[in-house]
């Protein structure tokens, strides 16, 4: 993947959308979420046309609070997949990610620092303030390769005017898969946490 990327989705959206592209403003990949599902299923597309199918998220439960969601391509084949950790989310986001056929979580993405993001999402809820929020404070999350180890891929929420806008940054080496596997947890991510702020 030619890096930085770059996730937007817009604020105004009925449904959450996030577009990616790379460093040459080519996208990567589009997402629509569709609202009022009870067991989450989110179509990954090439482009915003939804002709091409890249992956499919799925949830293993109804209710996602420690949900697992699996990515797989057109074919049915598993690119992996990434779980919420339930308890210790409530304070810092932290999810698991498992590569293709890994039995045991691969990465780990966390957020860097949970008072930056709980600031952001109070000062996004005061008006007229909270229209400049995203030039503010910019929280970001940290994939490593295991619990604690070195960092692989950041991402951080940018300044941006009426749209959510995260640049995510390769720190560590990951091969073609594990930045796929990656890439959609991130995805997956920006949709669960988008509810908290």
């Amino acid at each position: 993947m030619n890096y930085p990327l770059t996730f937007r989705f817009k604020l105004l959206a009925i449904s959450p959308q996030i577009y990616v592209t790379d460093a040459g403003g080519r996208t990567v990949c589009y997402v629509k979420q569709k609202l009022f599902r009870f067991k989450e299923k989110v179509e990954v597309f090439t482009d915003d046309t939804r002709q091409t199918l890249l992956a499919t998220i799925e949830a293993d439960r109804i209710i996602d609070w420690s949900a697992r969601y699996t990515f797989k391509s057109p074919s049915g084949q598993v690119l992996g997949a990434v779980g919420r950790r339930g308890l210790k989310s409530m304070w810092r986001a932290h999810y698991d990610v498992f590569a293709p056929g890994a039995q045991t979580p691969t990465f780990a993405i966390q957020e860097a620092n949970p008072w930056t993001k709980m600031l952001d999402g109070m000062v996004g809820e005061i008006p007229v303030v909270g229209m400049f929020a995203g030039f503010m404070l910019h929280p970001s999350y940290i994939a490593t390769r295991g619990e604690g180890g070195a960092t692989t891929l950041r991402l951080t929420k940018q300044s941006a005017f009426f749209e959510g806008r995260f640049g995510l940054v390769q720190e560590g080496p990951a091969d073609e898969g594990e930045q796929l596997a990656l890439l959609l947890s991130f995805l997956m991510m920006n949709l669960l946490e988008r509810a908290r702020g």
